[in-house]
């Protein structure tokens, strides 16, 4: 429906000319619709309301492609009518008296009708061409403030590196790269969106956590350890994806820093599944199942405040085969199932 009625027969064409005849041609098409459904009328009711469908198929024609295709079409709609369907048929000849006056009348009030439709057609196309230049204008506002953020992150954890540097106690060391690496994964989080979602307000989330996925295994995943995933597509809001995005760095850089100690191989699951209006995000290991700070640490704070972020719920289990985080979004009245079965996980 909002296809339709931002449709317009002239927009396709590149000249002045062209539009012009798409203009008049349109406006013939459509007395020409009109006279083959009178037509068929006539068959049940011959020269009764001889102008009754010239209204609606002159409003459409103004609508749909300006004021001249509407003023064709009620020049031949009209004629027709006149000739072939008031009395006296076939004769521009009135046989009542009061004719001429109601032929006026229906004239006039198409003409009213051409005017306020081409009227309303302006107004509906300068509203759509101000939204469509106001949405351009926040998306370039909303991809400068993302690449600002980006570059401030990276200012941050460069300003931090240069302050380890001045600090000789070597113990202080970790908290600060670790502070370091959080603030880096932030940057990488807009960095995937600036290269992947840049032209639309929205992010299909199976290509962006794939380009996530694929840079965390290239660059923080190490080689004995397998990274499997199943994503189903889905289109979600920026603030969710980049939420999303920022809880699957958190959660994988815990499984490859606690899960794996003194192993040799190790597998990481990612499922990203969609049911209706609910989706929902399984991030499994197969490890000790057991972080260093059992689970209340500053890493569980943020996976906290990124479920927030994305309008969902955050789930830990810890048990002696593994460890299971989860973040899930479920429309009103729909409850996702138990926990998925970790032997695909752990078969590899």
């Amino acid at each position: 429906m909002q296809r339709l009625a931002n449709f317009d027969v002239t927009l396709q064409f590149s000249s002045r000319w062209s539009r012009l005849s798409a203009q008049y041609v349109f406006g013939a098409f459509c007395a020409a619709a009109m006279i083959g459904l009178r037509t068929l009328i006539d068959v049940w009711a011959p020269t009764s309301a001889p102008f009754a469908l010239i209204y609606p198929t002159v409003m459409l024609a103004t609508l749909y492609a300006h004021w001249r295709a509407g003023v064709t079409t009620l020049v031949l709609t009209f004629a027709w009518a006149w000739y072939f369907i008031l009395p006296a048929p076939s004769s521009f000849a009135f046989v009542d008296p009061t004719d001429p006056s109601r032929v006026a009348l229906n004239a006039f009030c198409c003409l009213v009708l051409i005017v306020f439709a081409e009227a309303f057609r302006r107004a509906a196309r300068q509203t759509l061409n101000e939204s469509s230049r106001s949405a351009s204008r926040r998306l370039l506002l909303l991809a400068d403030l993302e690449h600002r953020t980006k570059n401030n992150f990276a200012l941050v954890a460069s300003m931090l590196e240069l302050q380890k540097r001045t600090i000789a106690d070597q113990a202080l060391h970790a908290p600060i790269d670790d502070a370091v690496s959080r603030i880096r994964t932030f940057a990488e989080a807009y960095s995937n969106l600036d290269e992947e979602q840049s032209e639309t307000s929205d992010v299909r989330i199976k290509p962006y956590l794939d380009v996530l996925l694929d840079r965390l295994q290239a660059a923080a995943i190490p080689a004995h350890i397998t990274l499997v995933r199943e994503i189903e597509p889905l289109t979600l809001a920026r603030e969710h994806a980049v939420a999303i995005g920022l809880y699957v760095n958190e959660a994988i850089a815990n499984c490859v820093k606690y899960a794996f100690p003194n192993r040799e191989r190790g597998i990481i699951g990612v499922y990203f599944h969609v049911r209706g209006g609910s989706w929902r995000l399984v991030i499994e290991d197969d490890g000790v199942g057991q972080t260093q700070n059992g689970g209340n640490g500053l890493g569980t704070r943020l996976m906290t405040a990124f479920a927030q972020q994305a309008e969902a719920v955050h789930r830990a289990q810890l048990h002696s085969r593994g460890c299971r985080v989860e973040l899930t979004h479920a429309a009103e009245g729909f409850d996702w199932p138990g926990p998925r079965d970790r032997q695909a996980t752990q078969a590899g």
